[in-house]
């Protein structure tokens, strides 16, 4: 745990970009469920294939999201940082990871358990489509990443 105090912790998460600006009712229920998280160099936050039950809010750090085949090294299809987000497959079942997900520099996280944070949008739907309009840039992002990786492996 850090040594931030728990109000510290909670203000650092209200001022998080991703989520400036959204309901305070909702900010303060998404903070409820949230748990502060260290990860060290090459330690992993995700795993292809796994189940996918988090959420996480970047608060510090850095991570690779990298695909890979059995026989060829990992690839870095885009890296996340400090005022991002990480994770989507807790959204859209089967709720299995897509990538691997690899800290680079240490990393400080919240972590908000996806099955609650699913049932919190679907009780409220205005706070869903907040949500969603929000997650939304990120998975375009997340998909053009990828596709320039794949147009640049198969350019050479």
């Amino acid at each position: 745990m850090s040594s931030r105090t728990t109000e510290d912790f909670r203000e650092a998460v209200r001022r998080h970009p991703f989520l400036e600006g959204l309901d305070p009712a909702f900010l303060d229920a998404m903070v409820r469920l949230g748990v502060e998280r260290r990860f060290r160099v090459d330690e992993h936050l995700a795993r292809e294939g796994a189940p996918a039950n988090v959420l996480y809010i970047l608060l510090d750090g850095k991570v690779a999201l990298e695909v890979g085949a059995a026989d060829h090294p990992a690839l870095t299809v885009q890296t996340v940082g400090a005022g991002e987000v990480l994770g989507w497959s807790w959204l859209v079942a089967p709720y299995r990871w897509r990538f691997d997900a690899r800290a680079v520099k240490p990393v400080h996280a919240v972590e908000i358990e996806g099955g609650a944070l699913r049932r919190l949008l679907s009780e409220h739907p205005d706070w869903g489509y907040q949500f969603l309009l929000r997650f939304l840039p990120v998975l375009a992002e997340r998909l053009e990443n990828t596709r320039i990786q794949l147009l640049d492996i198969h350019a050479r």
